[in-house]
């Protein structure tokens, strides 16, 4: 699941796939009982199925504006606003093409004002089905 789903929430999925392997590397060493092993193992594996952490703003109630959440520095704001942006300027059928993508980038560019992060939140806006 980590890795199918990393596109979706790059920053998300790296932090589970970095408690997987803290964990993995806390048995090899011997330092984490097979019980504890399993108690977190299984702890990770409810927050990967649920795609979210348990402690998320409520304002955050759809994967799109938790992935955009996530990698925007767990700004709730930005990430609500642009949801919005998406949301409201995105032309039916713009996946694939170009100068309807463009239409987003653009409004992205008007809030982030950086092109490299509107590259970078555009690529993880692409991969949900809500926009």
């Amino acid at each position: 699941t980590i890795v199918k789903e990393h596109l979706k929430d790059p920053t998300y999925y790296d932090r589970m796939s970095t408690l997987l392997d803290e964990v993995l590397t806390e048995l090899k060493a011997e330092r984490l009982g097979y019980e504890a092993y399993l108690q977190q193992i299984g702890d990770i594996a409810k927050q990967v199925q649920a795609g979210q952490a348990e402690d998320l703003p409520k304002q955050l109630n759809t994967p799109g504006r938790r992935a955009l959440y996530s990698n925007l520095s767990e700004d709730e704001d930005l990430a609500v606003q642009l949801d919005g942006v998406v949301k409201e300027v995105r032309p039916d059928g713009w996946r694939g093409v170009k100068a309807r993508e463009q239409v987003i980038k653009q409004a992205l560019y008007e809030v982030l004002k950086d092109t490299n992060e509107v590259e970078r939140i555009f690529s993880i806006i692409e991969k949900h089905s809500e926009y």
